[in-house]
């Protein structure tokens, strides 16, 4: 494909980790091991600033086409919290004592989850992550799972690389979301983040600490299964 010469650039500066690519990734997966989902959060503030630098990284994200299929909406306001505290939990509830199945209930028991969510107004924040269905200016919008979803990576390993913690909230559905923030029709809710300080004394489920074995998750050159391949 040809493309006019004005429409590229040089590569920018990158960041320079100061340290061979093996040691820099070695040091980096050190850090990100000790990243943990966090349901006890302390009231202490957060300011608006560092949220504003949050989701900047969240949005340097790559898109397809560009497009940038997201809107991140922060909400600190108590009454506001409350309010999605409240349709989360009544969300929730129904999940936890008719939707769930059986094996799904069992497979949460280890991490001492329920319907009752105080995170939602302890949490200085709440970070709601959309994704949106069309452009804002109508226009069409490519791989929007897939974008938003490498967008919210960002976002919660920068949250971690700030100092502080969050939690993957998904109540099912979330279209209360989309009416209590006055989201337009192509915003669909993606993750509910509370992000802040840990309580004093937190703790966390040593379920929660097992990882797979890296032979579980990686896979170098696996044999081709394609017809005639060797």
């Amino acid at each position: 494909m040809d493309h006019p010469p004005e429409s590229f650039i040089p590569l920018p500066p990158r960041f320079d980790p100061e340290a061979a690519p093996e040691l820099a990734a070695q040091r980096f997966a050190a850090s990100m091991a000790s990243r943990r989902s966090v349901r006890d959060f302390s009231p202490e503030p957060v300011s608006r600033a560092t949220i504003e630098a949050l989701v900047r990284s969240a949005t340097s994200a790559p898109s397809g086409a560009n497009k940038q299929p997201w809107r991140f909406v922060a909400v600190g306001d108590p009454e506001l919290k409350r309010r999605i505290r409240l349709a989360a939990e009544e969300e929730e509830r129904a999940f936890y004592q008719r939707r769930a199945s059986q094996r799904w209930l069992d497979d949460l028991r280890p991490l001492g989850t329920d319907w009752e969510k105080p995170f939602l107004e302890v949490a200085p924040w709440l970070i709601v992550v959309f994704r949106l269905t069309r452009a804002d200016d109508g226009g069409q919008v490519y791989y929007s799972e897939e974008s938003v979803g490498i967008a919210t990576g960002f976002l919660l390993t920068a949250i971690h690389r700030a100092g502080l913690v969050a939690l993957t909230h998904t109540p099912s559905p979330m279209r209360f979301l989309e009416a209590l923030l006055g989201r337009g029709e192509h915003e669909r809710a993606y993750m509910l983040i509370p992000v802040g300080h840990p309580a004093p004394g937190a703790r966390v489920p040593v379920h929660a600490l097992e990882r797979r074995a890296l032979s579980d998750s990686l896979v170098f050159d696996p044999p081709s299964r394609l017809p005639g391949s060797s």
